[in-house]
């Protein structure tokens, strides 16, 4: 499978803007179909469950109607947090493609490895790095623009 591809819808989602911090996730069934879709969504929702990673994959739960998400694919723009990591565990799913390491709260190998970690029992098959500049990028762009916002205020 082209993961690049992929990667490339998920970042198409993220030139929409939404004011979030740009992380996108995509889940795909075991054919590559794209059956759930989501952005951060944490300060629009007003939710601190609104991680794209946990709104893609709750919406792809329902699609499904089952909570086990075996054979399924997630694809996010940045290495998923300890709660994202644990949530994709715990959902079984099969494999995790990502784009920008996160050297302060990556838990799918940066600094934890929740999603391998065998005392927790998941079996998750972690790429990392897919188009990693790119995704990079937008999370650069977005904080640098954040940083020129609070110098004016």
């Amino acid at each position: 499978m082209d993961y690049e591809v992929s990667m490339r819808y998920a970042l198409s989602l993220l030139r929409k803007g939404n004011g979030e911090v740009p992380v996108a996730a995509l889940v795909m069934d075991s054919l590559g179909t794209v059956v759930a879709e989501a952005t951060n969504a944490r300060d629009s929702n007003e939710d601190p469950l609104g991680h794209a990673e946990v709104l893609a994959i709750s919406s792809a739960a329902k699609q499904h109607g089952d909570w086990r998400l075996d054979g399924h694919t997630i694809v996010t723009t940045l290495e998923p947090c300890s709660l994202c990591a644990s949530l994709i565990g715990q959902s079984r799913l099969k494999k995790l493609i990502f784009g920008a390491y996160s050297p302060i709260s990556g838990s799918a190998g940066s600094v934890y490895d929740i999603v391998r970690d065998a005392r927790l029992g998941f079996d998750v098959e972690v790429i990392g790095g897919v188009l990693q500049e790119e995704c990079s990028a937008f999370l650069t762009e977005c904080f640098d623009a954040s940083r020129r916002r609070k110098k004016r205020g």
